[in-house]
């Protein structure tokens, strides 16, 4: 995040630079914690969706080669193991707060607390 960014603020910055797509109203879904990631010091990460955007998905980024994908094909795609567990957990209506551990040999373990209905009462 840059200074004085909210994360909805980054998120909106961050896809537009990189996809030259303006999201309308992103949703947080949840927040993932990384401990001492890649020997670095703890990544916290915000995630969002978003269903409306306008512009033209250019067709690559520093990050790589951009194309749409349908949902039913995002597991056969070379992810992190984490990003496989919590990409299912976006199906839900709950606001989820996980840790994924990862050591040198990989991905060790992770952990996941749900917040729904019962922040309400």
């Amino acid at each position: 995040m840059e200074p004085g960014e909210t994360p909805e603020e980054c998120a909106i910055r961050e896809v537009f630079e990189e996809t030259a797509l303006v999201v309308e109203h992103p949703r947080m879904r949840g927040v993932l914690t990384f401990p001492a990631f890649n020997g670095e010091e703890d990544w916290y990460v915000y995630v969002f969706t978003a269903r409306k955007f306008t512009g033209v998905l250019k067709k690559s980024c520093h990050e790589g080669d951009l194309f749409w994908i349908e949902d039913s094909n995002l597991m056969s795609l070379p992810l992190w193991d984490g990003d496989r567990i919590f990409m299912k957990w976006l199906d839900s209506n709950k606001f989820f707060s996980g840790k994924f551990v990862y050591n040198t040999s990989g991905f060790e373990s992770h952990s996941v607390v749900f917040h729904g209905d019962e922040c309400e009462k």
